[in-house]
């Protein structure tokens, strides 16, 4: 693993550091890219404020910041700008034109949300087939716009109904990615924090559909980054399946 996209930072509320100790931890791991993705700033129309994510007001000093980080580790690390976001069509409009003066380098979709924040949070035990349908339709909706790097932890949704439920929407959405070539993630922090994802019964299905796959960190301390035993965690779940790893540094 060379290269990490997915990297919050304190802005979103529920992560801790500074923004150059991420960057410090990355370069004594060894990466050399390190992309910032924090959970993306919405602007929503009834002034609702979100406890897990950044506001609009906080967007110029996370580019200031790592503006500046850029420039100063050059010569040792090579720092992406971006932000996981949701596919919420109807905030895309103001989503769009905050970012308009920005030098935004990608977005990972990162499906929390069915609908704004305080709707329905899909990493919650469900057995409803209508949410699971939801969440694979908006997933595929999303990556089929184009204005998203790749598809992060694909397999939080946390369906508990029937296995043949289940089986039947998730082989829909990883044969819909692969039709667009799109990569999925394993995520490090939920193998790491022994949450429900990765699912190994998805990487089943993914590894039968051939998609192509990469790690990410979804860092949310600078410590997470230096985990390398976590990383090599991940690359043996990825072997054990005969999930394909594919470059991290072309991407971008």
């Amino acid at each position: 693993m060379l290269a990490n996209y997915h990297t919050h930072t304190k802005r979103c509320h529920h992560a801790l550091g500074e923004d150059r100790e991420y960057v410090e931890a990355a370069i004594e791991a060894g990466l050399e890219i390190l992309g910032f993705s924090d959970h993306c700033p919405w602007v929503y129309p009834d002034g609702f404020v979100s406890g897990i994510r950044m506001t609009p007001a906080e967007t110029e000093g996370y580019f200031n910041s790592l503006e500046q980080l850029k420039r100063e580790y050059s010569n040792d690390i090579r720092i992406l700008i971006g932000f996981e976001a949701e596919y919420t069509p109807e905030l895309m409009e103001e989503q769009d034109a905050l970012f308009d003066s920005y030098p935004l380098d990608y977005l990972i979709l990162g499906q929390h949300f069915l609908g704004t924040d305080d709707y329905c949070y899909v990493g919650r035990p469900t057995d409803r087939e209508d949410i699971l349908s939801q969440y694979v339709d908006s997933v595929i909706e999303g990556m089929q716009s184009g204005r998203y790097l790749y598809l992060a932890h694909p397999d939080l949704i946390y369906f508990t109904g029937d296995k043949e439920i289940y089986d039947k929407y998730m082989h829909r959405l990883c044969r819909e990615l692969k039709e667009l070539d799109m990569p999925l993630e394993l995520n490090v922090l939920g193998l790491a924090d022994h949450r429900h994802y990765p699912a190994e019964r998805f990487l089943k299905i993914a590894a039968e559909t051939g998609n192509p796959f990469i790690l990410g960190i979804d860092a949310h301390t600078p410590e997470q980054l230096r985990n390398r035993q976590a990383v090599g965690r991940a690359e043996e779940l990825c072997g054990k399946h005969g999930i394909r790893l594919m470059d991290d540094r072309i991407l971008l």
